[in-house]
């Protein structure tokens, strides 16, 4: 092969991958959006049923506010360690990246456990998703952002393997930056439930 044809396998290659990572952020961010739109179509569908309680308890019986302001402190406090573990990833910092990485777990886990809580103890009440139309879309809007935290932890702990077994490689520096943006998103999607769903429940 002469040097010119090499030249030209090597921009071709080169032209490839380019042309992966632009259809593979241009996906990522498709994915974002219609995530968007699904909990847009999930809270319009609770501020119509909202108040369809079929003489059952409303959110002003249920909703603990004490409770839910602890979970949005954790799952707040872990989009702030996501942010310091992005921070490590850029700089090569595995005590910063591994260390941040594992306390946004914790926090999200620990997010996770009193929002089950909370949905067992308002079951134990008969105030299950069967009971009324604002149960049912109250456990849809809310259980459907609690899987997606769920992904989001199994995402993490498949990001902390990859950097362990193949370094901070740019592919995975990327695939970093996805998952922190799509964290920062679930955050931004339960400040709007909390605010929707349980400060404007209780004061119903």
């Amino acid at each position: 092969m002469s040097a010119s044809q090499a030249a030209t396998a090597v921009s071709h290659s080169d032209a490839v991958l380019v042309t992966r990572r632009i259809i593979a952020g241009y996906g990522f961010w498709i994915f974002l959006l219609s995530d968007i739109i699904m909990f847009s179509a999930f809270f319009a569908a609770y501020a119509v049923l909202s108040a369809q309680t079929a003489g059952g308890p409303s959110g002003k019986d249920l909703f603990n506010l004490t409770n839910v302001a602890i979970e949005t402190a954790c799952l707040l406090l872990s989009s702030f360690t996501c942010g310091l573990a992005s921070i490590g990833a850029r700089t090569k910092n595995s005590l910063w990246f591994y260390g941040a990485m594992t306390a946004t777990f914790f926090l999200g886990a620990a997010f996770l456990g009193l929002e089950i809580r909370e949905f067992a103890g308002l079951v134990a009440r008969g105030a299950g998703p069967a009971r009324s139309a604002f149960l049912s879309s109250f456990f849809t809007l809310v259980g459907c952002h609690g899987l997606h935290v769920t992904a989001g932890l199994l995402w993490l702990l498949t990001m902390m393997a990859q950097v362990l077994a193949k370094g901070y490689r740019p592919d995975i520096q990327r695939r970093i930056l996805c998952f922190g943006l799509f964290w920062h998103t679930l955050d931004i999607i339960w400040v709007a439930l909390f605010t929707v769903v349980y400060l404007l429940g209780v004061a119903q």
